[in-house]
């Protein structure tokens, strides 16, 4: 017995409340649900609270610790922000949806077991699948179809690893491992998975600018951080993790720059930011892995706060891409401002959240003298300022003017884009709030004069390189090919010529037996047949009447051929 609600279960019930309710009373559904959640996680101490009896297994529901307390957190802040952005837009469902697949998020913060922690996942991957739906377009359909494809399959994956352990060690508990055999393979592959490490990371750019404005909102904050999670917790200091992470870096950058679609342009930062966190969790120390819980909890806000600003253009304009708007910081200031404060803060910019948690990865980094791991993590930084820093912000509220004259957001998405930029701001002036409830004590200081000097030039000189290349980053009306290719496009093709080779080999064998059977036909007719002539009937060689000398001299002919190969054998 436990002396509080588990803070999944609160977030849940929540959800449920928001379908059975209705006018103010499910506006203080949506508001109050996550603040209880919150109030909850706060009670939950250090150490297993909750185990269960579950066929010859102990589960633990609930188990507290640092980390787990400052992602579950940070997972309540985001479904009250993103509820009070989108109770006066979203239907009830998409709402509903959203605060299940956070609860799940929540549960596997504090999962315990394997067991435990694969059944929060599956909830987040159903709901979450709910929430893309919601988009209603037919591509919202087509996409959520995908989605739920992809994440089923990772799913499966983690599965057979976590049966694999169960197995062949008898323990579920969740512990630190290393990559090390097949079972520990398949649950790393399988977090990877909803971590959007490439090549299996198409879904995520796939899905979230398919779902509705509200809904890419909550589809930002859960589920690649809830990998993180499972990364740090599973599979802290994996080395393999390093070069993840730093492919996944340049991937996103690379990929974002390219995009012409608003919410995509996001996405891929996604995969960009979370590769940050994934090469920290690789190299596994202490400041590594304050880093990564640390960035991750600064992305979500300000991951959050560019999806609320872009969900707002879409909402107010109805316009995806990049080159339909243009000059919208004259009627959508507000808007505006806010993107900007977001688009800083994931560049790493100083007083901002990004750079009191980014800088303590490549910090990390140098300590343990991974030189190149550095330089490649800050010429990131430049690249994320490029696409994230000034292309998005740059394209969307300024430059070319569209002619669009749309109202600023409403009030509620005024309000949570304005809370989420405080968060924002609030972090990187006073960090010691956010490093007072990390893992481990942290000895770091990330405002020194050398560290804001390096990343001030490295920052402004990216963006002086945007500009000057301007021309070459104009907006395009073209499709940026992923390796969800070779599943949507190429292997579907690939399955047609396969089809139609097999169907002309099969016209092939039924009209050569066609042929030899009518040869055979004719053969058999000519030597057991009978046929009637022009003089009477004219009968096969096996047809005719024999006489019965001549069929007596073929038995014994027979006979004696069978005695000898008999006795010779």
């Amino acid at each position: 017995m436990i002396d509080f609600l588990p803070p999944a279960l609160i977030l849940l019930a929540g959800a449920l409340l928001i379908g059975l309710t209705r006018g103010a009373l499910r506006t203080a559904v949506v508001m109050i649900a996550p603040l209880l959640t919150l109030a909850a996680i706060w009670q939950v101490p250090d150490g297993v609270v909750l185990d269960l009896p579950f066929l010859q297994y102990m589960i633990e529901p609930i188990e507290g610790s640092p980390v787990r307390r400052l992602f579950a957190t940070i997972f309540a802040l985001m479904a009250f922000g993103g509820g009070l952005y989108a109770y006066r837009q979203a239907k009830w469902y998409e709402l509903a949806a959203a605060y299940a697949y956070a609860s799940g998020a929540i549960g596997v913060s504090f999962a315990g077991d394997l067991i435990s922690l694969f059944l929060f996942w599956e909830l987040m991957a159903l709901f979450s699948t709910v929430v893309v739906w919601c988009g209603g377009t037919p591509g919202a359909r087509a996409a959520g179809i995908r989605y739920a494809v992809m994440h089923l399959l990772g799913g499966v994956v983690l599965k057979v690893g976590i049966e694999g352990v169960m197995v062949h060690t008898g323990s579920i508990e969740v512990r630190p491992m290393l990559a090390d055999n097949f079972d520990h393979w398949m649950i790393l592959a399988g977090i990877l998975i909803n971590a959007a490490a490439p090549p299996v990371s198409a879904w995520l750019s796939d899905a979230y600018p398919q779902s509705s404005p509200t809904g890419s909102v909550f589809l930002s904050a859960f589920t690649t951080k809830t990998a993180v999670l499972a990364l740090i917790l599973l599979f802290p200091g994996e080395p393999v993790l390093i070069g993840i992470g730093l492919f996944m870096v340049m991937y996103g950058i690379i990929y974002a720059l390219l995009e012409n679609d608003i919410r995509r342009i996001l996405s891929f930062s996604i995969v960009n930011q979370v590769g940050f966190m994934v090469c920290a969790i690789g190299i596994g120390t202490h400041m590594a892995i304050n880093g990564a819980a640390a960035h991750a909890f600064a992305h979500i806000i300000y991951k959050a706060l560019l999806f609320m600003s872009a969900g707002a253009v879409v909402y107010r304009t109805g316009m995806n891409r990049c080159s339909d708007v243009g000059g919208l910081f004259r009627t959508m200031p507000l808007t505006a401002v806010c993107g900007i404060i977001g688009a800083l803060a994931i560049s790493g910019f100083p007083l901002t959240s990004g750079f009191t948690t980014k800088t303590m990865i490549s910090q990390a980094a140098a300590n343990q003298g991974l030189v190149w791991v550095y330089f490649l993590l800050a010429a990131a930084s430049a690249g994320v300022f490029l696409h994230a820093g000034i292309k998005f912000p740059w394209f969307v509220f300024f430059q070319r003017d569209s002619g669009l004259r749309p109202k600023d957001a409403p009030w509620n998405m005024a309000v949570a884009m304005v809370f989420f930029s405080v968060l924002c701001i609030l972090f990187g002036v006073a960090p010691q709030l956010l490093y007072a409830y990390l893992p481990y004590p942290v000895e770091y200081e990330a405002y020194t004069a050398s560290k804001v000097l390096f990343y001030l030039q490295l920052l402004l000189f990216s963006g002086l390189a945007f500009f000057l290349l301007l021309p070459l980053m104009r907006r395009t009306e073209t499709i940026s090919l992923d390796a969800d290719w070779i599943w949507r496009r190429a292997l579907p093709v690939l399955w047609g010529w396969g089809q139609a080779v097999l169907g002309a080999a099969w016209g092939a064998l039924l009209s050569g037996l066609g042929w030899l059977g009518q040869h055979l036909g004719e053969r058999g007719r000519r030597y057991f047949g009978s046929e009637a002539g022009g003089e009477g009937r004219s009968h096969g060689v096996f047809a005719r009447a024999w006489p019965i000398g001549t069929t007596a001299l073929w038995i014994a002919v027979l006979l004696t051929a069978y005695v000898f190969f008999y006795y010779l054998a």
